[in-house]
């Protein structure tokens, strides 16, 4: 059973930074598209940033582009997003997830869903 947890979530200030970490059990770390997306109150899931298994190929959603990095270490089985220059608009619950494919994470990261592994998610709050 693939299992992802999340960490790192916490209250920051707009402008600083924030770095979420989440660790991948129960399957092959290097064969697996990783996501993360966050949900705000009373908004869709959106897909926030993805980075693709074999290529280690890395995208973004338009609002996060320029200030958010995703990374993955593959001896750790764990995927990072770093985040900087957050403001209020980023406060969501963040979920990372893993996917085996034929589908690239891109594809999810559009739907905002889908991927077919997920964790249980770690809150953001940005205060202005």
């Amino acid at each position: 059973e693939v299992q992802l947890v999340e960490s790192g979530g916490g209250l920051v200030q707009a402008g600083g930074s924030l770095r979420l970490s989440c660790a991948l059990s129960g399957a092959t770390f290097d064969d697996v598209d990783l996501g993360w997306f966050r949900q705000a109150p009373g908004r869709e899931r959106e897909g926030v940033s993805c980075i693709v298994g074999s290529r280690a190929s890395t995208y973004y959603g338009a609002s996060v582009k320029g200030r958010f990095t995703i990374s993955r270490d593959n001896a750790k089985n764990t995927v990072y997003l770093q985040m900087d220059n957050l403001k209020p608009d980023d406060t969501a619950v963040y979920y990372c997830a893993a996917d085996g494919g034929p589908k690239s994470c891109t594809y999810y990261l559009t739907l905002g869903y889908g991927m077919a592994s997920w964790g249980k998610g770690t809150l953001v709050t940005v205060s202005s």
